[in-house]
């Protein structure tokens, strides 16, 4: 096993599909970290971090809808999520490419 910095940052970055291709922002992670986890140092660690993350920003999003109907603080709530979307995953390419480890706040660990 060899450590690939370039592709953990490139898995991370990978998140930001989302805002051309609507789901691509999960998907391609998923399939770089199940590929490559055996294969690269670290990417099992980065692979979990990345899709915990979605998992838990997926359901904060859906905690957001019903509130925008309530009380219209879930726009605020989804504001928040995608700016959390765009800012975090190029935070941990950045950490990434200096060998350090992902960190996505707020996000419960279901793998």
């Amino acid at each position: 096993m060899k450590r690939n910095s370039q592709l953990l940052a490139l898995t991370h970055l990978s998140q930001l599909l989302d805002f051309v291709t609507g789901i691509g922002g999960l998907i391609v992670p998923l399939i770089i970290w199940a590929v490559k986890k055996d294969e690269v140092v670290d990417m099992d660690e980065h692979g979990r971090s990345i899709i915990n993350f979605r998992i838990t920003m997926f359901l904060y999003l859906l905690i957001c809808i019903p509130l925008v109907i309530l009380f219209g603080l879930g726009l605020v709530g989804m504001l928040v999520i995608g700016a959390f979307y765009l800012i975090y995953p190029i935070i941990n390419a950045i950490k990434a490419s200096n060998n350090e480890q992902p960190s996505y706040p707020f996000t419960i660990k279901f793998i």
